[in-house]
């Protein structure tokens, strides 16, 4: 794939993932522990290097000490400078009268001088708090074919989700004729009724149309600084803006992407990743999902009483991530980080556990995410009463409670 050399990778990662509650008070949204051992921004920066990608710029903002770390600390091996390659977390400049990033559009914009300079051929632009997998060779090579100036990479989604996303509409050819951001009332694709083009917010752009277009959209105060609401609605009237069907790498028959942006969003799709044949695959040799390897032991389950009532250390339908230790406790259709600790006689199910979690002796758990380094106490039951659980924790409207950091003491 020699002719992604050309390519420059704009992810934007400084959101502040209000939605994801707790989970992103001392975190970036992109740098939330996923799957066990995984970042949430490892998914889409997998996929760049499996696409050839390896000219990354990563724009930070908020909370972004941990992302920072990560990409230092995982991503170094895509950095080779006598190649041209390199990953570079790229924080707010704040040059004189910029403000913070007010959108996906301003965080461009604000970004543009160091985007230019790279003299890409085409600008990829992607988010970096989304999880599939995609090989955005095939993207980059329908822009080239159909000399376009931007190009919207969509899934289909059915009617009843559309007011959750910019909805596209495409004439005969795949060229946007039409965007309608988060409509009660969508338009359908032809030919399939009951289902909608959704923006999956991948986008690439010739750099002199983007750089005219954003540079417009900063001069417009009622602009909102959106690359969906502004930018596509702008440059699909008189410029050539084509949507990209989504090719899914997951290799399963329904197509897998999802925008984990809210407590019940995340806290299923890690639940997407623990069933005999989970809906994202993270076992494919032929599509490795990197991250930072833990020097850590095999996990470890101990005592064998499985008599009714006796200590077992049991998991079932579960990731199970190294360091860690199930003494006795029972862990079902759970994803555990390194390093946690089930006691005896301790009960998970439906559970997203992050690094150094302690589940004491006798409690029972269930439909939670517990944040790093928390101690529940012995006998905690969370997830039974949902009452008891709001008067201390964060609650989704789903019912998955989440204890932060500093919850218990």
């Amino acid at each position: 794939m020699i002719e992604n050399k050309g390519v420059l990778t704009v992810v934007l990662a400084g959101g502040k993932g209000e939605r994801l509650g707790p989970l992103t008070r001392e975190r970036a949204k992109p740098a939330v522990h996923f799957g066990g051992i995984y970042r949430i921004i490892d998914l889409t920066l997998s996929n760049c290097v499996n696409s050839g990608l390896r000219r990354i710029l990563v724009l930070t903002q908020y909370m972004s000490r941990s992302l920072s770390r990560h990409l230092n600390e995982c991503w170094r091996f895509i950095s080779r400078p006598t190649l041209g390659e390199f990953i570079e977390a790229l924080p707010p400049q704040h040059k004189e009268g910029d403000d913070w990033y007010r959108g996906t559009a301003d965080a461009l914009y604000q970004n543009l001088r160091w985007i230019l300079d790279e003299s890409p051929e085409i600008v990829l632009v992607l988010a970096g708090d989304h999880i599939y997998k995609m090989d955005y060779h095939h993207m980059l090579a329908l822009h080239r074919a159909r000399d376009a100036d931007m190009v919207v990479s969509a899934v289909e989604v059915p009617v009843a989700q559309a007011a959750g996303f910019g909805i596209l509409q495409v004439d005969a050819d795949g060229r946007v004729v039409g965007f309608q951001e988060k409509p009660a009332n969508p338009a359908e694709v032809p030919g399939h009724p009951g289902l909608c083009l959704a923006s999956m917010g991948i986008y690439s752009f010739k750099p002199g149309i983007l750089r005219e277009a954003l540079a417009a959209d900063a001069a417009n105060p009622q602009s909102s600084r959106d690359i969906g609401k502004d930018i596509i609605g702008r440059l699909m009237k008189d410029h050539r803006v084509y949507a990209f069907p989504f090719i899914d790498e997951n290799k399963k028959a329904a197509k897998y992407w999802r925008d984990v942006g809210t407590v019940d969003a995340y806290w299923a799709a890690n639940m997407d990743l623990v069933g005999v044949d989970p809906e994202l695959n993270l076992y494919d040799e032929g599509w490795p999902i990197h991250t930072m390897q833990v020097n850590a032991p095999p996990p470890k389950f101990v005592f064998a009483d499985i008599e009714p009532g006796g200590r077992a250390g049991i998991g079932l339908d579960s990731l199970v991530a190294s360091g860690c230790i199930l003494s006795g406790g029972r862990v079902t259709r759970s994803v555990l980080s390194p390093f946690v600790r089930v006691r005896s006689y301790a009960a998970v199910e439906e559970s997203v556990l992050f690094h150094n979690v302690v589940v004491g002796r006798n409690c029972r758990v269930r439909r939670a995410i517990i944040d790093k380094g928390v101690e529940l106490p012995d006998g905690t039951v969370i997830g039974e009463d949902p009452e008891a659980d709001r008067k201390r924790f964060y609650v989704s409207k789903g019912g998955v409670v989440v204890i932060s950091k500093g919850a218990i003491v």
